[in-house]
């Protein structure tokens, strides 16, 4: 019997992972390793198969979505604070100390600076921290169906999704959407200089030029039927009309003038 197995029913009976680690001659990163990977569960007669949790920790944050990516047993690590949970958590997403303290704790982000680096030294958030990563290791492989649904929603994304922008009293607005009710992966750039703000989506005419490479070679593929029923919804310029309407979006952002028309805009595009 193989010492994962035998370690499988020392956790069955109630063993901890640090006595497994030392009867076992190895690291309690290795054991929690083996538990994820051959799915031990105490819980008699509980599902092995990944599902979506929504029940949440006393004290821990309300935004974080508990799935089968090891932030179920951070939330339920008593070793560590609720703070230091998300912070494992961020961290583990981020890589970035500074930024992970401050979302974990609420704080100026000059406090975080500091702070971040000290808590990465702390034994137990350190072992944590390695243990998300090494799931998140065992699960980076990203198959040939995430690629082909990232490429459909770069390549029908809708710039009104991140902006709303109209004229009122001959005053033109704009609104930027939050980053909480938009789709941030096919963000290219985000860029904020004196003048204002500006938004870049990845390239659209790039995806759907590789889509259309794509379904080519795989005629048979389960998204070409959504992918044809889109692109007849979209004239053939209309990929780069919506990047020059993005265009419009940023120039007004960042060379606002007091009492423009929209019309102007218009005058521009007709000519």
């Amino acid at each position: 019997m193989e010492n994962y197995e035998k370690a499988e029913k020392d956790y069955m009976d109630g063993m901890k992972y640090k006595d497994i680690a030392e009867k076992y001659g190895t690291t309690i990163n290795t054991v929690k390793s083996w538990k994820k990977r051959y799915a031990w569960n105490r819980d008699k007669g509980a599902p092995n198969t990944k599902k979506v949790c929504t029940q949440k920790r006393k004290g821990a944050h309300n935004d974080v979505l508990l799935i089968d990516d090891g932030t179920k047993e951070t939330l339920q690590n008593d070793d560590l604070t609720p703070e230091q949970q998300m912070f494992c958590i961020y961290y583990s997403r981020t890589f970035n100390a500074a930024q992970s303290y401050q979302k974990a704790y609420g704080c100026k982000y000059e406090t975080a600076m500091v702070n971040g680096c000290l808590l990465l030294r702390k034994t137990n958030v350190r072992e944590e921290i390695e243990r998300l990563k090494e799931i998140k290791r065992q699960q980076i492989v990203a198959c040939e169906e995430d690629i082909v649904e990232l490429q459909m929603r770069i390549a029908f994304a809708d710039a009104g999704n991140y902006a709303v922008f109209g004229n009122k009293g001959n005053i033109n607005w704009v609104h930027i959407e939050d980053s909480d009710t938009v789709d941030t992966q096919i963000i290219q750039e985000i860029k904020e200089g004196q003048t204002g703000v500006s938004i870049k989506l990845a390239d659209r005419q790039k995806a759907i030029d590789w889509l259309s490479k794509y379904f080519l070679m795989h005629p048979e593929d389960k998204y070409k039927a959504e992918y044809d029923r889109k692109r007849a919804e979209v004239k053939d310029n209309d990929a780069e009309q919506l990047l020059q309407n993005m265009q419009t979006i940023a120039d007004i952002l960042q060379h606002p003038v007091e009492n423009r028309s929209i019309d102007d805009f218009e005058e521009v595009q007709d000519e």
